[in-house]
């Protein structure tokens, strides 16, 4: 184990049973308060997105890839696209609905968000079934750019993300 997974395990807690019965939630507020540790996760995520190529934009999913997407982007010299649950954007909009773990969801991006051709990085917190990065990838597609990579902090190998991202798969710092 290296200092990078010391650090996620010690600072993201799990919290069971939450936001429903079956659910295990990775709360990472610990990890957002502790400067130098949050500094060490964007370093290791833009590490492994350089991995990836040139890209031209980070699109980060709502609310948790907020976080970690624009430092991503900047370091990069990418630009950053949100992707927001239905209702949020106030112009014209693409939108696509998927299944959770716990219930079903939209999301949505505005229309220009991505330009055609363009190789987007999808960045999230965690990979558990990886509906919403499928969706996230639907809306690149929809937009008519090219998913590049997928990058998360943490990945819950149980739950087959990375078999329904495939070939394409997911890069993350630390799996359970």
């Amino acid at each position: 184990m290296n200092d990078l997974d010391e650090t996620i395990d010690e600072l993201v807690r799990p919290i069971a049973d939450w936001p429903q019965p079956g659910v295990t939630f990775r709360d990472i507020t610990p990890l957002l308060a502790d400067p130098v540790a949050l500094a060490a996760v964007i370093d290791g995520m833009v590490d492994l997105a350089a991995q990836v190529g040139p890209i031209d934009a980070v699109l980060g999913i709502e609310a948790r890839g907020f976080l970690f997407g624009p430092s991503i982007a900047l370091r990069l010299g990418a630009g950053f696209v949100p992707v927001r649950k239905a209702g949020k954007l106030p112009s014209a909009s693409l939108s696509t609905s998927y299944e959770l773990e716990y219930g079903s969801a939209v999301l949505e991006m505005h229309v220009d968000a991505i330009a055609p051709g363009a190789r987007v990085l999808v960045v999230d917190d965690v990979l558990a079934t990886g509906g919403t990065m499928l969706a996230a990838a639907d809306l690149v597609a929809q937009a008519g750019g090219t998913v590049a990579g997928n990058l998360v902090m943490i990945e819950l190998a149980a739950l087959g993300g990375q078999d329904r991202l495939a070939p394409l798969g997911c890069a993350s710092l630390r799996t359970y």
